[in-house]
C-alpha cells in the first residue's frame, strides 16, 4: 500500500521501527524530497529519524533538545537514543554488554565482507551486508558466567532480558541471546564504539574476534623498560 509522507510517518512513530525491506522504507532511503518530509515531520513532534546503513530497521526517536521535557525523573535513562523510559541502571549496563558482545563484532563481520566485494557490485554487497547472517547470538549461560557477578546474579539478569526483549532490543531463541529489530540502533555507533573498544570491554571484544590485546603505553615501558635509561 502506497502511503504519503505524513501517514508514513504515523506508520512509523506507531510502529517504533519498520524493516529496511518494507517497501515505504525502500523508498525513505532513495527519494530525498520523501525523506526530506518525514524528517520534517518528525522534527514537528520532537522526533527524529534513525537510521544506519548496516541496520537492518529504522526507527525514531527523540530529537536531543526534547528529552529533558520527557525524561523527568533523574532515575530515568536520558541516554539512550531510543525512547525507553524507565530502564533501570543495572538494565542498561546489559543492554550495554549485549551491544558490545553482538553488534560490534557484527560491524566488523559487514565491514570484512564489504572490503572483499568488489566496488562494480556495490549495492549487491549493501543487500549481503545487512544480511542476518552476520549477526550472531550470545549463549546466556555464558553471558551469566562472564558478567553475572557485575550484572546483579542470574535471577536479575533473567528479569533484564526479559525487559530488554520486550522493548525490541534482543531476542531469546532456545537459550540464545540474538539481536533484536532495535538492538543496532539504540546507541550512536561513532560514538559509543570507540569509547568500548578502547575501554574496558575492548580485550574481550578483540578476543572474540580473534585479535590480540591492545596494550596501554604505560604497560609497553614497564615491559620494555624506558629507553632514557638505558
Amino acid at each position: 500500500m502506497e502511503f504519503n509522507s505524513r501517514q508514513f510517518t504515523a506508520r512509523l512513530i506507531a510502529s517504533r521501527f519498520l524493516s529496511r525491506e518494507d517497501d515505504m522504507v525502500r523508498r525513505l532511503l532513495v527519494d530525498l524530497s520523501f525523506r526530506q518530509e518525514v524528517e520534517t515531520s518528525l522534527a514537528a513532534c520532537g522526533l527524529r529519524l534513525l537510521d544506519h546503513p548496516f541496520a537492518a530497521h529504522v526507527a525514531v526517536a527523540l530529537q536531543r533538545e526534547t528529552e529533558g521535557s520527557v525524561f523527568d525523573d533523574g532515575e530515568q535513562w536520558q541516554a539512550s537514543n531510543l525512547n525507553l523510559r524507565g530502564l533501570s541502571k543495572d538494565a542498561m549496563a546489559l543492554l550495554v554488554v549485549l551491544w558490545a558482545l553482538i553488534i560490534l563484532p557484527k560491524r566488523e563481520r559487514q565491514l570484512g565482507r564489504e572490503r572483499q566485494e568488489e566496488q562494480s557490485d556495490l549495492f549487491g554487497s549493501f543487500i549481503k551486508a545487512v544480511g542476518e547472517d552476520v549477526s550472531r547470538g550470545i549463549a546466556e549461560n555464558v553471558l551469566m558466567t562472564d558478567f553475572g557477578k557485575l550484572l546483579g546474579g542470574k535471577g536479575r539478569i533473567s528479569i533484564n532480558l526479559g525487559i530488554l526483549s520486550r522493548l525490541d532490543l534482543i531476542e531469546r531463541r532456545n537459550k540464545v541471546i540474538c539481536e533484536g529489530p532495535l538492538l543496532d540502533l539504540v546507541f550512536d555507533y561513532a560514538e559509543m564504539a570507540p569509547r568500548i573498544i578502547h575501554g574496558a570491554m575492548g580485550d574481550l571484544i578483540r578476543t572474540q574476534l580473534g585479535a590480540p590485546p591492545v596494550q596501554d603505553e604505560a604497560d609497553e615501558e614497564q615491559e620494555t623498560g624506558d629507553v632514557s635509561d638505558v
